[in-house]
């Protein structure tokens, strides 16, 4: 094998994380990474403005790339980690995850402590929109649609934005944007990111045996072991969860895992948090899931359904 046909939308964000997972299959393996550009559902209603939790919310990224892989267009596929269904799409296994980036949330064009009463936010993402309304109910949360920049072109119209900071880097847009607003990375004890973010995820076929051993060469096991118990919290819910939800785990000094979790009602009247810690990342997902089930969460997901 001299040749890997990689799956991918075409965002600049998209492209960037195929062209760094190329970089890192040639150093180990001289291999060569072709994109095999696909348009998903997500892309298409972009244009329209359609909130995303409305069309079903995970897999709207990835539906069509999967496809892609499985009709033999392509050879793998390369996705953000947080855009993945809690559950592999049949004929796909999870082969490939290298080390995470930044997994917070930056605000860009204001700082919060200097957001007016009233200010109007754009996110994309029902888990922001709870977060930011539990911490001031006073905003005005605009749901806004696009690739990265443009989001960042809203600002001036709305008082600010939040997005994940990991593309800031990735893109290298973070020293432009300093130049022009204030950006402020939050904390994860106020802004708790979401199921896997900042991850890449690299999909192949089940059975080609060759291709999931070159991608497990690739993966960072510290984050393949976060990205699996958060997975696994999410897969508890259930994999179609559109409430905000949030998890992030990370490994203790002692080498056990820790991780912290929430659900909460999109207007962020109501937040059930459960943190814990664990040396079986699965158990520990399942274990945090079932305790914010039982302290309220449930009832948030009966209401909604």
């Amino acid at each position: 094998m001299s040749i890997v046909r990689a799956a991918t939308r075409s965002s600049p964000l998209a492209r960037w994380q195929t062209d760094y997972v190329a970089s890192l299959l040639s150093n180990s393996t001289n291999i060569a990474v072709e994109s095999v550009f696909v348009d998903t559902l997500g892309d298409r209603t972009q244009a329209i403005g359609t909130p995303l939790h409305n069309l079903g919310g995970q897999g709207v990224f990835v539906k069509e790339v999967q496809s892609a892989v499985l009709r033999g267009d392509a050879d793998i596929a390369v996705h953000s980690a947080k855009d993945l269904p809690s559950t592999t799409a049949p004929g796909l296994v999870l082969a490939g995850i290298p080390e995470r980036g930044d997994v917070r949330d930056a605000l860009i064009g204001s700082t919060l402590a200097d957001l007016r009463e009233g200010a109007r936010v754009g996110t994309s993402s029902v888990r922001r929109q709870a977060q930011l309304l539990s911490l001031r109910p006073d905003l005005d949360v605009v749901s806004i649609r696009g690739n990265i920049g443009t989001r960042i072109k809203r600002v001036g119209e709305l008082d600010a934005i939040v997005l994940a900071a990991a593309p800031l880097g990735r893109l290298e847009i973070l020293e432009e944007l300093l130049g022009q607003f204030p950006v402020e990375f939050l904390s994860v004890d106020i802004m708790l990111p979401m199921v896997a973010q900042g991850a890449i995820a690299v999909e192949c076929r089940e059975d080609d045996r060759q291709l999931r051993a070159l991608l497990g060469a690739i993966t960072h096991a510290p984050t393949l072991t976060h990205v699996r118990a958060e997975r696994a919290y999410l897969a508890e819910l259930g994999g179609g969860c559109d409430l905000p939800v949030g998890a992030l785990a990370t490994t203790a000094p002692d080498g056990s895992l820790t991780m912290q979790t929430l659900i909460a009602s999109i207007d962020g009247t109501s937040i059930v948090r459960a943190e814990g810690c664990g040396l079986d990342p699965v158990e520990l997902g399942r274990s945090l899931a079932r305790d914010v089930l039982a302290r309220g969460g449930r009832a948030l997901l009966d209401a909604r359904s």
